[in-house]
């Protein structure tokens, strides 16, 4: 028998809490098209075997992407690590082009959802909000001249690593990709 090559194919799915699993389910088919597709509830813990109800949903962000929450009822209040800003954990959800993501954003503020952007990150161009349980998510499209901007930001990349390593400032490398003002629609 051979042994298999250690490789990950794709996120498989992935999980955050939510404060109540109908309200997600519903705020993420209203505000951002995804399918409901699946649900598990249980009054123990599979892994763990320790007794703790909770409701877990599975939504289909795209192309065998899957974003899951838990409803945990027993558990107190959610909250984040406050030694994070708040900008720095959150989803990036990819979408066609500019059209569609000038078009989430129109589409989001009508339903009451705060948007900030269109950022330009030169790679990329996105829009940041929150969802109903203070999870920031980001939509996110690739510039047409992404391949050839990723290309020149990857052939420094481990010269930036290693420098940022050593000092913990920012490296020039790659300042080209925000030199631009950022802009907004």
């Amino acid at each position: 028998m051979s042994t298999p090559e250690l490789k990950v194919q794709q996120i498989h799915h992935v999980a955050y809490r939510c404060n109540d699993a109908k309200e997600t389910v519903e705020w993420y088919k209203k505000n951002l098209n995804m399918d409901y597709t699946l649900a598990f509830a249980e009054n123990h813990v599979p892994s763990t075997h320790e007794p703790d109800p909770y409701m877990h949903i599975f939504l289909d962000a795209g192309n065998g992407n899957v974003l899951a929450f838990f409803e945990l009822p027993t558990k107190p209040e959610m909250g984040r690590d406050e030694n994070t800003p708040i900008w720095v954990q959150h989803l990036a959800l990819k979408v066609a082009d500019r059209d569609t993501l000038v078009a989430y954003k129109e589409h989001l503020e009508a339903n009451g959802v705060e948007v900030l952007g269109v950022t330009d990150h030169s790679v990329f161009h996105s829009i940041y909000f929150f969802d109903p349980n203070g999870h920031r998510i980001e939509l996110a499209y690739d510039d047409p001249g992404a391949a050839d901007m990723a290309r020149k930001a990857a052939a420094v990349k481990e010269e930036m690593l290693e420098e940022w390593s050593k000092t913990k400032r920012a490296p020039r490398h790659a300042a080209w990709l925000h030199e631009k003002e950022l802009t907004e629609v």
